[in-house]
């Protein structure tokens, strides 16, 4: 599963395409992810074991980077079906443990422009219903 990660400056610039893509559209979600970043050698770094610590293993002696990844998710995972319509787009880049910080300034400021047309959901309309039928009941 070896797949070219985007350099971060890079992936904010495809970030802001992936959220113009979706507003053009009038729908769609875009979906960000982070996680641990596997180790990449083939021998990954043994940690320390320490006494009393069930969970000894997943304290590495340095910092791992993060791998952040952004999709449109093409398709539906927990239905198991796969959305025609939509062209699956996914970005990632890689994040060093040192540069987490100014990193998830940017990441911050671009997912909030990418929000910025995003209207407020009318509860109204869910409210009435409720009452009609506390009514009728």
């Amino acid at each position: 599963m070896g797949r070219d990660h985007l350099s971060n400056d890079e992936f904010f610039t495809q970030l802001v395409n992936l959220f113009e893509h979706n507003r053009k559209k009038g729908h769609g979600s875009v979906y960000l992810t982070q996680k641990r970043l596997s180790f990449e050698s083939s021998t990954p770094p043994t940690p320390t074991k320490v006494a009393d610590d069930p969970l000894w293993d997943t304290h590495p002696t340095e910092p791992l980077p993060i791998l952040i990844r952004a999709n449109n998710n093409g398709s539906d995972k927990r239905k198991g079906t796969e959305r025609k319509d939509v062209e699956k787009i996914t970005v990632s880049t890689v994040v060093k443990p040192d540069d987490l910080d100014a990193f998830f300034v940017r990441y911050a400021e671009a997912c909030r422009a990418g929000m910025s047309a995003l209207k407020k959901r009318d509860r109204k309309k869910g409210k009435k219903d409720k009452k009609k039928k506390k009514v009728a009941a």
